[in-house]
């Protein structure tokens, strides 16, 4: 199916920019992101936000900061959503949640940092060239 093909290879851009903005570090906060942000989950609102760049005439490369930046805004509010002050899961896409692996208080600092670098990503990320 050609859409499914298109939600894979997009679904595999997002994950591998995503990779780069965190490349793996040996400091438990930087684990602890890369294990909530690279978990595997199906990028449904980043390939919406591909999808609708492209059909307005934008290029990938151009959309995948606000992409990415939703997929963290996104892991956030999954991660504090997680803790045990809010629903309390010991799982998350079948495995342990953050706060289950790392403990609570870098769980919480999990979130805060993602929703943090997603806003400070949009904001550096360089507009299209005008035409004309």
């Amino acid at each position: 199916m050609e859409l499914e093909r298109y939600r894979a290879s997009r679904a595999q851009l997002v994950t591998r920019a995503l990779a780069v903005r965190f490349p793996p570090l040996r400091t438990r906060l930087r684990q602890a992101i890369r294990y909530s942000l690279l978990a595997s989950g199906k990028r449904i609102r980043p390939i919406l936000a591909l999808a609708a760049g492209e059909v307005g005439g934008a290029p990938p490369r151009l959309v995948m900061p606000f992409a990415c930046a939703l997929e963290m805004i996104h892991s956030y509010s999954l991660v504090h959503d997680d803790l045990p002050a809010m629903d309390d899961d010991d799982l998350r896409r079948g495995r342990p949640t953050c706060h289950k692996v790392y403990g609570e208080g870098l769980a919480i600092l999990v979130g805060d940092a993602l929703l943090t670098e997603a806003f400070g990503l949009m904001a550096s990320a360089r507009a299209a060239p005008r035409a004309g």
